[in-house]
C-alpha cells in the first residue's frame, strides 16, 4: 500500500474504530516488452477505516473488517519501439519506421471495485489496554478490489514490411490489422490479471497513544516505520 498513517479511538473494551491512508510512487524505465520499450509510474493512494474487533482485550490480537473508501491505485505507461526495431502483437512482428517510431500508452487500474471491502488480522493494540504509550501493530489481511482494468493504445509511428524500417511503411493509428492484433494482445494481457482480485495488506508499525484519561481509552496516532507492500 505505501507509506501508511493511522488514527484510532476506542469505541468500547473489545473494539476501536481505526482510520488509514497510504501513499507512494514509484517509477520504472527500459522495461522491454515484447520489444516496445515501457517507461512508467505506479501511483498508490487510498483511504479507509476500519473495526479493530480484540476477543481478548488485554491482548494484542485482532480482527478487523473495514472498508476502502478512496482507492486510486494505477499504474501508467509510455511505450516505444526505436526505429529499426521489431515488435508483436499477438504472435504478429511488426518493424518500427527508422523515421516515424512507434509510440503508445498503456495503463493499469486496480481500483474496479470502489470502495471496496477490506479485511485484515494482526497483532497490537494502538491504544494499550494495559497503559503505556508506544505499540508495535502488525497487520496482514487483503483488499477486496475487483478485477485489474487494463488498457492499450498504440498513438503514433508507423510500421513498415522491411526489417530496417524504410520501405512500404503504414500508419498504426487507424489501421485495422495492427488495432485488431493490439486489442487480441490486450485481451491475453487482461486474461492474466484477471485473478489478481485481492490486494494485498502487510504492515508494520509504531503507535503512540496520548492516553488522554490517563487509562488507556483515548484516541492515538500511529505511522508505521515500514510501509505495506504488494
Amino acid at each position: 500500500m505505501g507509506v501508511n498513517l493511522q488514527m484510532a479511538v476506542i469505541a468500547n473494551r473489545y473494539m476501536n474504530l481505526r482510520g488509514t491512508g497510504n501513499f507512494f510512487n514509484y517509477s520504472i524505465s527500459n522495461v522491454s516488452v515484447n520489444g516496445l520499450e515501457a517507461s512508467g509510474t505506479l501511483n498508490l493512494a487510498t483511504a479507509g477505516a476500519a473495526v479493530d474487533f480484540y476477543p481478548f482485550p488485554t491482548h494484542g490480537f485482532r480482527l478487523s473488517p473495514g472498508a476502502m473508501f478512496l482507492n486510486r491505485n494505477q499504474a501508467g505507461a509510455t511505450v516505444i519501439a526505436p526505429g529499426g526495431t521489431s515488435f508483436t502483437l499477438d504472435g504478429y512482428t511488426y518493424y518500427s519506421s527508422q523515421a516515424n517510431p512507434v509510440t503508445g500508452v498503456a495503463s493499469l487500474g486496480l481500483n474496479t471495485q470502489n470502495p471496496a471491502f477490506t479485511f485484515t488480522t494482526g497483532w497490537g493494540n494502538m491504544i494499550p489496554r494495559r497503559g503505556g504509550h508506544l505499540s508495535f501493530p502488525f497487520e496482514i489481511g487483503a483488499a477486496f478490489i475487483g478485477a485489474p482494468s487494463l488498457n492499450m493504445a498504440l498513438t503514433s509511428g508507423q510500421v513498415c514490411m522491411d526489417p530496417a524500417g524504410t520501405t512500404n511503411c503504414i500508419d498504426v493509428a487507424g489501421n485495422s490489422q495492427i488495432q485488431t492484433n493490439l486489442e487480441a494482445q490486450r485481451a491475453k494481457y487482461q486474461n492474466d490479471v484477471n485473478p489478481f482480485r485481492f490486494y494485498p495488506i502487510v504492515s508494520f508499525g509504531v503507535a503512540y497513544s496520548f492516553n488522554l484519561t490517563g487509562h488507556g481509552e483515548a484516541g492515538a496516532a500511529a505511522r508505521p516505520i515500514a510501509p505495506g507492500r504488494q
